[in-house]
């Protein structure tokens, strides 16, 4: 086990949570705030939950002496994004009782509704649980949701591959029954032995754990940007079995050259359920043991594996799961894309994948989503799944029932949306940011959509209408939209300023680096007008935009 000199406060809250149990159900009944008591706020992570307040009204509420205006975020467990019409349409009637009534898809294959008062948490969380659905251990120092290639069509095997998240997610649940005494009145364990956690044991991991399955060619899930990535082997439509790969994650911290974004290294390669769920589990012993649980910006993951080197930490991976790990397998991502639109599976079923801006459904003037959602699910004709870049995909649809889901997607003009969207439109993503996010600098989501508005008579005018650039944009530097990874990134530093990096590849396998810093929007639409004439007229055959920017020397690489 590894020392450090100073346990940071939030390691003291975990060991004495009662098994995650705290003084929940004391704030709960503590009607003089809407928030809850501050050693609270980190154990009701583990719940699935995060309070927030609204920053919009910060200023407004601290004049007139009152309290900010509380409210908390609750994420589903979906592992790799997957939910039955019934349970849409119960997550539809929650969100509008208990919530802002907007359901956002996040960048890891769940939703997450914001907006909920103190009051609401318990009656949507047995909400969802009526609907066969949770929020146990979304967020908090714990794995939290495994994503999965989400389209069908990947694979004749994708099926088999998919089921390995929920065996995943599964396997590293905590054993903690708190969840289901506080939200779901379940009677208190009178012999605690049976909560005993030999993987997470009192103390949890030093920080969140993310997880996410690939199946090449399609690099949708960004596996390389996970602490841990499995990556399908598959001969002659059979899966031979996953490498393995390690310490990817994109969190930094502004002004903090310690903190960084990397990439996971692949370690190996294994090739029986078995074996593969033993590595799993270890890895995240190893973390558990020897993570960083000081410094909360140095405990992800890739810090572990760089601090202690990659070769020892293949070497004690082996050693606590007994056997070697098998070399590397070729495998080969070519693409990082969602299938719009109408797509057959092997199996004969078909799949529409609907473009959904920053994950935010809801209803406006000229686009009724949430609506038109809730009719295709009350047909009972169609599964409902997540992708990676926040966008849906109505599944699993029998040949017989494809012409009433077009109808119902065409008549509140979601076809017409979807494919007349221009191609950045279709490859961009944005986090929550503002106003919700405590930690975003400047706006992400609210405002991505008027920039890329903007950015497309540029695209145009240049001949690039068509080009599919990887765009994204984040508030902050934590990177939950992934902007490391982008070949065009936006990372927030102040309102209205935004770090511009760039050189990120189609693939999901280069990292991008900062090419200017905190550009207001003139700049951002300047400079990128210059980049995109000369990508025009210089870019060879097939070049796309991150590497011609690493070709043209616009950012520098070792």
């Amino acid at each position: 086990m590894s020392k450090q000199e100073k346990l940071s406060i939030i390691e003291k809250i975990k060991t004495e949570s009662k098994g995650l149990r705290g003084s929940i159900i004391e704030s709960l009944q503590d009607e003089l705030t809407g928030a809850i008591r501050e050693e609270d706020q980190a154990v009701i992570k583990f719940h699935g939950m995060y309070q927030q307040d609204d920053r919009d009204r910060r200023e407004e509420r601290a004049e007139k002496k009152l309290d900010r205006l509380y409210s908390f975020m609750i994420r589903l467990r979906l592992t790799g994004g997957f939910l039955k019409p019934e349970q849409w349409v119960a997550t539809h009637d929650i969100a509008g009782e208990h919530s802002t009534g907007v359901i956002k898809i996040t960048s890891r294959q769940t939703v997450q509704l914001h907006g909920l008062i103190k009051s609401h948490i318990k009656p949507t969380i047995q909400a969802f649980n009526a609907a066969k659905l949770n929020s146990i251990a979304t967020c908090g120092d714990i794995n939290r949701n495994v994503l999965c290639s989400s389209h069908p069509g990947e694979s004749p095997i994708h099926e088999q591959i998919f089921a390995y998240a929920d065996k995943i997610s599964e396997l590293l649940l905590p054993k903690t029954r708190a969840y289901y005494e506080i939200w779901l009145d379940e009677e208190k364990l009178i012999d605690k032995k049976e909560e005993e956690d030999p993987l997470y044991q009192d103390r949890y991991l030093p920080r969140k754990f993310k997880i996410a399955i690939a199946i090449p060619p399609n690099n949708d899930v960004d596996v390389y940007a996970n602490d841990l990535g499995l990556i399908a082997v598959i001969e002659d439509n059979k899966l031979i079995g996953f490498n393995i790969a390690i310490g990817g994650g994109l969190a930094t911290t502004h002004g903090n050259p310690e903190t960084y974004a990397r990439l996971a290294t692949v370690i190996g390669f294994s090739d029986s359920e078995e074996k593969i769920m033993s590595a799993i589990y270890e890895i995240l012993t190893i973390q558990r043991d020897y993570g960083n649980r000081s410094d909360r910006k140095l405990s992800r993951l890739k810090y572990t594996v760089d601090k202690l080197g990659v070769p020892w930490f293949k070497a004690e991976l082996e050693r606590r799961i007994g056997f070697k790990l098998g070399k590397e397998r070729d495998v080969k991502m070519t693409q990082r894309v969602d299938h719009f639109g109408w797509k057959k599976n092997m199996a004969g079923k078909w799949f529409y994948t609907i473009l959904v801006e920053n994950g935010r459904i809801l209803d406006t003037v000229d686009l009724p989503l949430k609506t038109a959602l809730l009719e295709v699910a009350k047909t009972g004709k169609a599964n409902f799944r997540f992708t990676c870049s926040q966008n849906l995909i109505l599944s699993d649809i029998a040949a017989d029932d494809k012409k009433l889901i077009h109808e119902i997607l065409d008549r509140f003009g979601i076809i017409n949306y979807t494919e007349t969207s221009s191609a950045i439109r279709k490859n961009s993503m944005a986090c929550v940011a503002l106003p919700t996010c405590p930690l975003a600098l400047a706006e992400a989501q609210r405002y991505f959509p008027d920039l890329i508005t903007k950015l497309e008579p540029i695209l145009l005018k240049h001949g690039l209408e068509e080009d599919g650039i990887v765009m994204r944009m984040t508030g902050c530097p934590n990177g939950c939209a992934r902007p490391y990874v982008a070949e065009i990134g936006f990372v927030g530093t102040a309102t209205g300023k935004y770090n511009l990096h760039l050189g990120g590849d189609r693939q999901g396998e280069r990292l991008n680096k900062i090419y200017r810093e905190s550009l207001d929007e003139s700049q951002i639409l300047h400079t990128l007008d210059k980049l995109f004439h000369i990508y025009s007229k210089e870019k060879m055959v097939d070049e796309t935009f991150g590497d011609f920017a690493v070709r043209k020397e616009w950012v520098e690489y070792d």
